[in-house]
This record gives C-alpha cells, sequence and structure tokens, in this order.
C-alpha cells in the first residue's frame, strides 16, 4: 500500500485529512439527516456457528460522492436505510465459512454451506498479528463476495458488501465537508501509520462514529463496490499516514497487492501482499 500512496503534501494534508474524523464520533446527526423510518440495529446470530454480527442500522438520504485525480468523480447518490456491520469482520466470523473443520460449534447442515470457499492459504493468512477479534485481511474483492452469499445462505437475509456511496455514508454519519480535527483527535478514532505499529489492530478499540460504527477509517481497508461497479478500497488502512485517513480515500488492486503469490494463476481469494485489505458485510432491508 505504502506504493500506492505519494509522499507528497503529506504534512501540509495531515491536519485537513484528519479534520473529518473526530467529528464523526461527537457529532449528532444534522437535522437534514436524521433517521426516518430507519430499521432497528440488532445482533445476527449465524446459524450453526458460534458467529454473532452487530448489525447498526443507517437512514437513507444522499450524498455527493467527489474525487480528483486520475478517478475524478462528483455524482449524487440516493442512500436507502440498511444495517451495517458495526466493525471490520473480524476472523472469528470468517473462520467458520473459510475454516469449517476448524471452527468451533456444532456441524453445519448441508445446503445452506452449498457456497463457494477461499482455498487454503499457503501462508498464515492473519500473518501472525493476531486472530481473535482481529479484522480479516490478505482477502480479495470476491472472497468478501462468496462470504456475503454464505451468510445470506445461512440466515435468509440479503448480505452483501457495501458500495462505496453507502460505505462513506456509513462512515460519516451525519458529518458534512471536512470540518478541522488535531491528531490527538484523529488518535483516538483509528489505526494508521502513527499508532498501528504497522499492522492491523482489534476491531472495535477505538472510539465509534456518531452512529455507533467503528473503525470505518483506518486499520483494514474495506472492499466496497465502486461507483463503477468495479472494486474499491476504502477508508485508508494501518499503512497509511494521517493525509489518507479520509472518508473519500480510495484504493484500487494492482498486480503488487498479490505480486509474491507463486501459483499460477494466482489465487482469486487471497492476496498475498495484501495485508491492508479486509471488509464488512451491510444488510439490505
Amino acid at each position: 500500500m505504502k506504493r500506492l500512496i505519494s509522499a507528497q503534501g503529506r504534512l501540509a494534508a495531515a491536519c485537513a485529512a484528519a479534520a473529518t474524523l473526530l467529528a464523526a464520533t461527537a457529532m449528532p446527526i444534522p437535522a437534514q439527516d436524521a433517521p426516518t423510518g430507519s430499521p432497528k440495529s440488532y445482533v445476527e446470530a449465524v446459524p450453526d456457528t458460534t458467529v454473532k454480527l452487530a448489525m447498526i442500522a443507517v437512514p437513507g438520504g444522499v450524498i455527493t460522492i467527489k474525487r480528483t485525480g486520475k478517478n475524478a468523480v462528483s455524482q449524487a447518490v440516493t442512500i436507502k436505510p440498511f444495517w451495517i456491520e458495526q466493525t471490520e469482520l473480524t476472523w472469528d466470523a470468517f473462520d467458520p465459512y473459510a475454516f469449517p473443520l476448524a471452527a468451533s460449534g456444532p456441524a453445519p447442515k448441508a445446503g445452506a454451506d452449498a457456497v463457494s470457499r477461499p482455498s487454503r492459504p499457503y501462508i498464515p493468512a492473519d500473518l501472525g498479528w493476531g486472530h481473535k477479534g482481529f479484522p480479516v485481511i490478505n482477502v480479495t474483492y470476491h472472497t468478501g463476495q462468496q462470504y456475503c452469499a454464505w451468510l445470506s445462505a445461512k440466515t435468509g437475509k440479503k448480505y452483501r458488501l457495501p458500495t462505496e456511496a453507502e460505505w462513506e455514508w456509513a462512515a460519516r454519519a451525519g458529518v458534512k465537508g471536512s470540518p478541522k480535527t488535531t491528531t490527538a483527535q484523529l488518535q483516538k478514532v483509528a489505526w494508521y501509520a502513527a499508532n498501528s505499529k504497522g499492522q492491523t489492530q482489534p476491531a472495535g478499540r477505538k472510539a465509534p462514529n456518531a452512529w455507533g460504527i467503528h473503525d470505518m477509517l483506518g486499520n483494514a481497508g474495506e472492499w466496497c463496490t465502486g461507483l463503477d461497479g468495479k472494486p474499491v478500497l476504502c477508508g485508508g488502512t494501518y499503512d497509511d499516514p494521517a493525509a489518507r485517513i479520509l472518508f473519500g480515500t480510495r484504493a484500487w488492486q494492482t498486480p503488487d497487492w498479490n505480486a509474491t503469490d507463486p501459483q499460477i494463476p494466482k489465487s482469486k481469494w487471497w492476496l498475498a501482499d495484501g495485508s491492508f485489505a479486509g471488509f464488512r458485510v451491510l444488510r439490505e432491508p
């Protein structure tokens, strides 16, 4: 990821980059964004496993996605109410899908598991950084999609990856523009290069935003579906400087993300050099 990041302007941009963050932890939802007819938050107990996912209700609204440079865009998007996972998906919730024989809990029933599963990684997928409570990393967009298919089959509900507009809407939690904040305030809400010790950290340890959602910025980047329908990683990562820890930060997969995978063809499930790539799930009403 470091290779994806321009070093230019980091210091100058850092304060502005951090500006949006703390506001998300304390700023009340503006009246124009107040939930109307929103669903209620709940905990999803995944059948046949010990997995429980905290799902946060997110109201609908309208957001304008703006980017400059190579992938410039300015597009208003209407958001319908949805639920989004309170934290990035953790290994605890991923293991029963990816490694069913090693997962705790009763054996899965036939039928609900008739979906694709990842191949076994040839290196420890968590890189030895930590497993219980740590976010899933080194996974592709395809893996996120297939996890959602498995989760939908298990629960009978429609889970999927967020679109980048839904993700940014949930990340902002009513915050508009780029309010100013300080480095100290940034450190309260995000794991990034200055405080992550060079690796992901347990999910949910930083302060939530105004809608009760943790880790939308930093820690593991999150796979979403872009405005163009293609995969995009949102929110910056543990490896990024403050200037990249932004609601509008995006990254697109390059060959570098899987350069050291010795397989031919390279894995469609795992990113050998994607220690920054994870995801969280969204549920449609």
